[in-house]
C-alpha cells in the first residue's frame, strides 16, 4: 500500500497526464478542494468512495491510484 503523499503525487501526475488541473478534477467530481493538502500535510486517508470518484475523473483504475499497478488503464 502506498502512503497518502504518494497517492497525492499519483493524482497530480495523472491529472497532468490527461491535461486536467487538480482543482478542476476535484470540482468536477464534487470532492473537497483541500483533499491534496489533507493527503500531504494531515495524513488523512480518503474513503473508498473518494478513491473511486478520483479514478473515474482521472480515467484510471483504483489499483493505479493505490499503487497496486503502474498502468493507469482501466480494466474493461
Amino acid at each position: 500500500m502506498i502512503s497518502n503523499v504518494e497517492l497525492a503525487q499519483r493524482i497530480k501526475q495523472r491529472a497532468e497526464d490527461i491535461g486536467m488541473s487538480v482543482a478542476a478534477l476535484l470540482r468536477h467530481q464534487d470532492i473537497r478542494s483541500t483533499l491534496i493538502y489533507d493527503l500531504e500535510r494531515r495524513d488523512k486517508t480518503p474513503s473508498a468512495a473518494i478513491v473511486c470518484k478520483l479514478a473515474d475523473g482521472l480515467q484510471c483504475s483504483t489499483d493505479y491510484l493505490l499503487g497496486r499497478t503502474d498502468k493507469p488503464d482501466m480494466i474493461k
